[in-house]
């Protein structure tokens, strides 16, 4: 298994796993701005639980490949439209004016979650990519000896389709499904409410697969 170090220092391995990013919320719930789709540097620091300045400085060290991943610096016309858009917070956070604002799509967020080495947090993001990874490329895990003499060859073929149904449904919302609508909404301006609705509708119809999954297993388990 591959690990976190070379997160931390490969771009390239970082770019492979971006389009992952319904793992922020699988770690810690990521509050989103008004739009439904940016975050500040304040709150980039809170998700991950750290300073604003150590965000600012991990900022100035990876500039360039935060602002591909989605890290834009607003400023004139941009920053009031933007402001026009956000204004309970804007007014809430920013008494005064300002001459610019930074702010972070979700790609952008995990991309910092790849990046920042003292943070709790981006450490357990970090874990659970690798691990999903892992699963992606094993496929389900062996059953131990011992479990697989007590149990039936029927039971055994269940779980192991169980496993492989679970594996499948992970792989299609995370790989296709949760990164079309993150195109989407990205991309979208008129509707991008509407399928920020949708992205959650798809969200939880995993859970409640997953929760469907589980208790396939326990059934099984008891047969």
């Amino acid at each position: 298994m591959i690990d976190q170090t070379a997160l931390l220092e490969s771009r390239a391995l970082r770019s492979s796993v971006l389009e992952r990013t319904d793992v922020l919320d699988r770690v810690k719930t990521l509050a989103l701005l008004p739009d439904g789709l940016h975050v500040t540097t304040a709150m980039v620091a809170a998700y991950f639980g750290v300073s604003t300045e150590a965000v600012r400085q991990l900022v100035r060290r990876h500039h360039q490949e935060l602002q591909t991943n989605g890290m834009t610096v607003l400023r004139g016309a941009d920053l009031r439209t933007f402001e026009s858009d956000n204004m309970s917070l804007s007014l809430g956070s920013y008494p005064q004016a300002r001459r610019s604002l930074t702010v972070y799509s979700r790609r952008a967020v995990l991309d910092i979650a790849m990046l920042l080495r003292d943070s709790e947090v981006a450490r357990r993001v970090r874990t659970y990519l690798l691990d999903m990874e892992h699963l992606a490329r094993t496929g389900p895990m062996a059953e131990p000896a011992g479990h697989t003499e007590a149990a039936g060859p029927e039971i055994l073929s269940l779980a192991a389709l169980d496993a492989r149904i679970d594996q499948r449904i992970h792989h299609v919302l995370g790989r296709t499904v949760v990164p079309m609508f993150n195109a989407l909404i990205e991309t979208s301006g008129e509707h991008r409410r509407e399928l920020t609705a949708l992205h959650g509708d798809v969200r939880r119809a995993e859970h409640r697969l997953r929760q469907h999954s589980a208790r396939l297993r326990r059934l099984e388990g008891r047969r």
